[in-house]
């Protein structure tokens, strides 16, 4: 065996499957404190999913999770975390039902109910968009016409940012056509995670597209980061007054695997304080990586 080489065994989870289908692959990594940013990174690109979550022990929380894309590390990813606590909890690890993580961006719960995981996401920012509405528009392949009417196009933040696009029907997000350098310029000014269209007129709350190819994601299949802030959007922006929502996602992608993601508002005096995303996590496969020490 090469002693410049280290064997690293990455267990591959779909989560927010649908029905027991479909879902948005996630590589989970256990015991990974010896490994270095480098070779996480390294790990990331090997995978090749959109994210690959890698678990260590923290001193403050029950883990701590490190997220990586194949081109960088980010703050939070949403169905890497259901994965991540997901397999804990199958594999026994996750004794209770209530859990948290450490990242570089701080602190979240982690509640297992039945056999879904959530993750705890903060209380909404939103950023006005009125001035990018015609480039944002040209990006998608869209004319104005195409919006639902009296929704704003707008950023939102629970931890990270996402660009909100109200489409009319499913029809018209099933046919838009991403200019994906577009997407990644403007992605870049307002250092987003890419752009979460939807669409209401649909059997669940809302169908979504994202599209984040400034992290090397064209087209993801479940994103719980992204439907966290939906969910917030539905709630103050269309005056959904409810404290629950399925948002369905991956179902107009080339390759279709579509994903069901919850989120569950924590309201006080009418106002959202937090929110929790989660799903269902399912084991697909294992991969063992060999990388360079």
């Amino acid at each position: 065996m090469d002693s410049s080489k280290k064997t690293v065994i990455v267990q591959i989870l779909n989560a927010f499957a649908e029905n027991g289908k479909g879902g948005n692959p996630a590589g989970v990594v256990l015991n990974a404190d010896a490994l270095s940013n480098k070779s996480k990174l390294e790990i990331a690109k090997k995978v090749g999913l959109s994210e690959t979550a890698f678990v260590s022990q923290s001193k403050t929380e029950d883990f701590k999770l490190d997220f990586f894309t194949p081109k960088k590390q980010i703050a939070h990813c949403g169905h890497a975390t259901v994965a991540t606590f997901s397999y804990l909890k199958q594999i026994g690890t996750l004794k209770n039902d209530s859990s948290s993580k450490e990242t570089i961006d701080g602190k979240r719960k982690i509640e297992i109910i039945g056999d879904l995981a959530f993750m705890e996401q903060l209380a909404p920012k939103y950023t006005d968009l009125s001035h990018k509405e015609t480039l944002i528009l040209k990006s998608l392949g869209l004319e104005k016409n195409d919006l639902l009417p009296k929704a704003p196009i707008q950023i939102v933040n629970t931890g990270n940012s996402f660009i909100l696009v109200p489409i009319k029907n499913n029809e018209i997000l099933k046919k838009l056509t991403p200019d994906f350098d577009l997407i990644s310029e403007i992605s870049d000014e307002f250092d987003l995670i890419g752009y979460y269209a939807f669409s209401t007129d649909t059997e669940y709350d809302a169908t979504t597209r994202m599209f984040g190819p400034r992290y090397g994601i064209l087209e993801e299949s479940g994103t719980g980061m992204a439907a966290g802030p939906l969910g917030c959007y539905l709630f103050d922006i269309l005056k959904m007054k409810q404290r629950s929502f399925q948002i369905q996602q991956g179902k107009y992608m080339k390759e279709p695997s579509q994903s069901l993601i919850s989120v569950k508002l924590r309201i006080e005096n009418g106002e959202i304080k937090s929110l929790m995303a989660g799903g269902k996590g399912i084991l697909n496969r294992q991969m063992a990586i060999e990388i360079d020490i």
